[in-house]
């Protein structure tokens, strides 16, 4: 089953980009996914990575790194979220580093929201911003309860 990227391919037209649309960390909510924002780094602190047990591995496998794993406050001029860096994304995050967040998602982490880039999204550096952060509102300390609505 071809999909629009590969039908285009195939036709030799091209997809048209849209252009990003940038939101404010104010507008973050549980459970969505695809923000683009500019952001500062406040802080970084090194989370230190539970040691797993090995696995027996084949001799086709590669042997696992240790992950890096970093938690950053960032923020804009509307406020401020916890974002969790994942090795090479833990180099651009910073202390005072202003980064763009490309198709970033949020994920709940015992009832808070966390801010975080998979492998589909990008972390760019970008020139200093000029705004203030926020760091009054920060959305990582709001708690969420999940409740399920069934039939009654």
């Amino acid at each position: 089953m071809a999909t629009s990227g590969t039908a285009a391919v195939a036709t030799g037209t091209s997809t048209v980009k849209r252009k990003p649309v940038f939101v404010k960390v104010e507008q973050l909510k549980p459970g969505t996914t695809g923000h683009t924002l500019t952001v500062k780094v406040i802080e970084a602190n090194i989370v230190v990575p539970v040691t797993r047990k090995t696995r027996p591995t084949s001799s086709m496998s590669r042997p696992s790194q240790p992950s890096r794993i970093v938690e950053c406050l960032i923020g804009d001029e509307t406020g401020c979220i916890l974002f969790t860096a994942r090795n090479d994304q833990v180099d651009l995050m910073k202390p005072g580093a202003t980064v763009i967040l490309r198709n970033s998602r949020i994920d709940m982490f015992k009832g808070t929201m966390r801010l975080g880039v998979d492998k589909w999204g990008r972390i760019e550096a970008t020139e200093p911003a000029s705004f203030a952060v926020k760091e009054d509102n920060n959305l990582s300390l709001v708690e969420y309860e999940l409740i399920n609505v069934g039939d009654q």
